[in-house]
């Protein structure tokens, strides 16, 4: 993994409540939904939830029932 993408998911992953952390989010899921790897609806869900440095996207994901593979991919990370 290069140190592009490696700092990205340190961003992503980010836990929520620090302050700017899901504009910081954001940034990092248009990289990869721009690498091909999360698809625009997730994309969407980082985009909404960036004003609000508490929420947690994932949380949202789950609630509405979208993005599985992206969840997938963030739990392969986490586990590594």
């Amino acid at each position: 993994m290069d140190e592009e993408t490696r700092r990205n998911w340190e961003i992503i992953t980010m836990p929520p409540g620090t302050e700017w952390s899901g504009r910081a989010r954001y940034a990092a899921a248009m990289y990869f939904c721009q690498r091909g790897e999360m698809a625009s609806d997730v994309l969407e869900v980082y985009r909404i939830c960036s004003r609000l440095d508490a929420e947690d996207p994932v949380s949202v994901l789950k609630r509405w029932q979208i993005g599985a593979e992206w969840i997938a991919r963030l739990k392969a990370y986490r586990s590594e």
